[in-house]
């Protein structure tokens, strides 16, 4: 897998992780979704980098001047609920993409803090010939985001597949690096110490979509 760690450099995506973090910031539900939604596009940027581009002639009002424009289509995917203002981010970038949902829990079948992941919904176009980016905040375990690629891309033959996350744990990336194809690009932002007896990142920031959306059942 293609890791690439956005915190390595410091630039402005650094102080929106900050306020995501932050505890007397985030009962401000409206603020943490627009912290992720500009994470979200920073990461698009970033990721605009790696794509293969084509030039093409604009007619401009005093003559025509070649640019450059992205070769294959996008799609961009995300893990409900958490990733919607993730996905809301990429989206503002990547204007002309197609989307796709997925729904991904963790099941406790003996409530304790054993699990197991449930995928069900999933709602997407074809996915064959273009490039996705599938965008999902937390990466704790890695067992989420793998069965939702397994899903998402069952049958399906992509150009490229890059993974959007905010915060990593070790733990998690080293799931995916075992269960994905080493040519798949993993993004993140942040990558935290450990995580703890619930499979909870720490230091973290909590749950993202509670913070993001409220709390549910």
């Amino acid at each position: 897998m293609i890791r690439h760690t956005l915190s390595e450099n410091n630039s402005i995506l650094n102080h929106f992780m900050a306020q995501l973090r932050d505890v007397s910031l985030q009962k401000d539900s409206m603020r943490f979704r627009r912290n992720i939604h500009r994470i979200g596009e920073a990461m698009a940027y970033e990721i605009s980098k790696t794509l293969d581009y084509v030039p093409f002639d604009i007619n401009t009002p005093l003559g025509i001047k070649q640019s450059h424009k992205i070769k294959d289509g996008i799609v961009v995917c995300n893990i409900l609920r958490a990733g919607l203002a993730l996905h809301e981010g990429l989206i503002s970038f990547f204007d002309d993409a197609e989307n796709g949902f997925i729904s991904a829990y963790r099941h406790h079948p003996f409530n304790d803090d054993r699990f197991e992941i449930v995928t069900e919904y999933k709602a997407a176009p074809s996915l064959s010939g273009k490039t996705v980016i599938i965008a999902d905040p937390m990466l704790a375990t890695g067992q989420s985001l793998v069965a939702s690629c397994q899903k998402l891309l069952e049958n399906e033959t992509p150009i490229a597949v890059h993974i959007a996350v905010v915060i990593a744990a070790p733990e998690g990336i080293a799931y995916l690096e075992e269960y994905l194809p080493n040519n798949y690009h993993l993004w993140i932002c942040d990558v935290d110490s450990h995580l703890n007896d619930k499979k909870y990142i720490v230091p973290g920031l909590g749950d993202a979509g509670d913070l993001a959306y409220g709390v549910k059942l």
